[in-house]
């Protein structure tokens, strides 16, 4: 047990001195726009913000992208409805109204509302099974209708996001663990075997969102925990997510 502990140690000493040191910034210019939505590039091709109140919209990285860790900003730019926002992972091309969609769905609602069964504020973590446009299970995320809830937040879980208000997120993403930070607070952790696929950013009938500051680090594959020393890669992550947001902070 001692040496597991040992080989586990080192295995998240490793993972945070290379998250620290590799990330980079993500130029969103060759991105892809699925859905309703209208996604404006802004100059440097680092941040976009899509202006849409409609159906379910993505833009996406249309690429692999199982083992990065990535982060950024934020923000809903409008005192104007209290709807969906979040991201996508494992996400193939098309999917948005394919009936043999599988891929990940992170969103965040501000405010209740019953509309086709309820719609309850707070963030989230689901499974998307087929097409997303169906009101009820992107709305209610209903099993019956593609989405399939897997988990709510920690503290955020029936807590909206406020307008006007920039918040700072990451995400992992790997073969068997994704895990997602607001604000460098860890609310989502689910492991489980995970389709490869494309990150994205993810609407639904709420306009004016902005998405910034897009940086991507390599999570090496030797650093994927065995499960006894889970919660030693949990608290490597938490660190580096600490130590960027300082870094950031301090720029």
């Amino acid at each position: 047990m001692k040496n597991a502990l040992k080989v586990a140690a080192f295995t998240a000493a490793s993972l945070f001195s290379s998250m620290t040191m590799a990330a980079t910034a993500v130029d969103l210019s060759s991105w892809v726009k699925e859905g309703t939505g209208t996604w404006n590039l802004e100059a440097g091709n680092n941040a976009v913000k899509q202006t849409v109140n409609g159906n379910p919209t993505i833009f996406h990285n249309n690429m692999d992208s199982q083992g990065l860790a990535l982060s950024g900003t934020i923000e809903v730019q409008t005192t104007s409805d209290d709807d969906f926002v979040g991201f996508v992972l494992g996400y193939d091309s098309g999917e948005i109204s394919s009936s043999s969609a599988d891929y990940i769905l992170i969103d965040w609602k501000q405010g209740d509302q019953n509309y086709n069964g309820l719609g309850q504020e707070g963030l989230s973590i689901s499974r998307v099974s087929g097409v997303l446009g169906d009101n009820t299970g992107a709305w209610a995320h209903d099993s019956a209708n593609n989405v399939t809830e897997l988990q709510r937040a920690t503290t955020l879980g029936d807590t909206g996001w406020d307008d006007n208000t920039e918040y700072a997120f990451d995400l992992i993403f790997t073969s068997t663990l994704i895990e997602v930070f607001v604000n460098g607070n860890k609310e989502l952790s689910i492991s489980g075997v995970f389709d490869n696929g494309s990150f994205g950013f993810y609407n639904y009938s709420q306009a004016n969102v902005r998405y910034a500051g897009i940086e991507e680090t390599v999570v090496p594959p030797s650093a994927v925990p065995i499960p006894a020393a889970g919660w030693l890669l949990g608290s490597a992550l938490m660190g580096l997510v600490g130590m960027r947001r300082k870094q950031k902070a301090a720029l």
